[in-house]
């Protein structure tokens, strides 16, 4: 289990929007003589009875917040849980209640993680329904029971890769975190879209009309204004479509160049001279790749050698001049 380092409360903090790991997963329940406990959590002890007594009455809550998502922070915790009461004549007090909670980092989201709550929590009520598998846990000896193993898989699969199928009897579930972008900002006319994908990756099929008349005006230079007015599109018809493509990360928004305006840089400049991770984001904007040599010399096909003949003299490939041949669209070649 990787445990938090210590200096995570440094570089992050609550609201940052950065995802951390599951750092454990507990089942808790309302026993009809002790109340609210902690019936199995893995691992073990990593939420404390005082920890899960502070927040009890909102792990087992009243019966206008059942079957919602709830999120407590606490004691820098952040409790994830999906409450449930089961009704039926064979339980103590004719109701069986529990909650199955994810613990994450307080600084962390975890919004990504309501579904798969949501969906193993109601895994957990059909087998309940079915053979009593929760509310039979105990009257054994929770170490040698199924659950823990079940909730250590679950932990321990989402966290290297985001999913995980579970199997107990003839029942099975598929687990798997979804990432929830947050909302694109608002589109202005003066907006300038860019393709951060290469528009060759995508089908016509993928889009609608809308998004297939507005695709060809973007080229780094069109505002979202002009774009409007060439594609022959309503105004914020246009907006909304570039919003979309901004959510799914195929545009990006820059403001529009002009050349009267005087353009300086800030003091934050100083921060690519001691920011490594932001080198690396600039470096590949920024960086230059040398052109072959070879892919630069169409001065000297200057029609006085036969392919054969330029091949000896420039250590070529037959293969390597087509393809030169090919990328130059001034260059033609001549049969005798």
């Amino acid at each position: 289990m990787t445990q938090c380092q210590g200096n995570d409360k440094d570089r992050f903090y609550e609201g940052c929007g950065r995802e951390g790991p599951v750092r454990c997963i507990f089942l808790s329940e309302f026993h009809p003589e002790a109340g609210p406990k902690i019936v199995c959590q893995v691992p073990t002890n990593y939420i404390s009875k005082d920890t899960f007594e502070s927040v009890s009455v909102y792990i087992i809550p009243k019966a206008q917040l059942q079957r919602s998502m709830l999120t407590v922070t606490v004691l820098g915790f952040k409790i994830l849980g999906f409450p449930v009461r089961i009704d039926d004549k064979n339980y103590k007090r004719n109701a069986y209640y529990f909650n199955l909670c994810f613990v994450c980092d307080a600084w962390a989201r975890t919004v990504q993680y309501e579904s798969v709550v949501r969906k193993l929590s109601d895994y957990l009520v059909a087998m309940e329904v079915e053979s009593k598998f929760l509310s039979s846990q105990q009257d054994h000896n929770v170490e040698n029971a199924r659950l823990p193993k079940i909730l250590c898989q679950v932990m321990q699969d989402l966290n290297s890769h985001k999913m995980c199928t579970l199997t107990e009897g003839t029942m099975t579930t598929h687990l798997k975190v979804v990432r929830i972008l947050q909302d694109p900002p608002p589109v202005f006319d003066h907006h300038v879209p860019i393709f951060t994908e290469s528009p060759d990756l995508f089908q016509a099929e993928q889009w609608d009309l809308t998004t297939q008349k507005v695709l060809p005006y973007i080229d780094g230079f069109n505002h979202v204004a002009k774009i409007a007015a060439e594609a022959d599109v309503e105004n914020n018809l246009v907006k909304a479509c570039l919003q979309n493509l901004v959510y799914y990360g195929v545009v990006s928004m820059i403001h529009i160049f002009q050349y009267s305006n005087i353009y300086a840089t800030t003091p934050k400049l100083r921060r690519l001279a001691e920011d490594r991770r932001l080198q690396e984001e600039c470096y590949p904007v920024g960086n230059v790749e040398k052109p072959d040599p070879q892919s630069t010399t169409p001065q000297s096909f200057n029609g006085l050698l036969s392919m054969d003949e330029y091949c000896c003299q420039y250590s070529l490939t037959t293969q390597k001049l087509e393809e030169l041949i090919d990328r130059e669209p001034n260059i033609v070649v001549i049969y005798k």
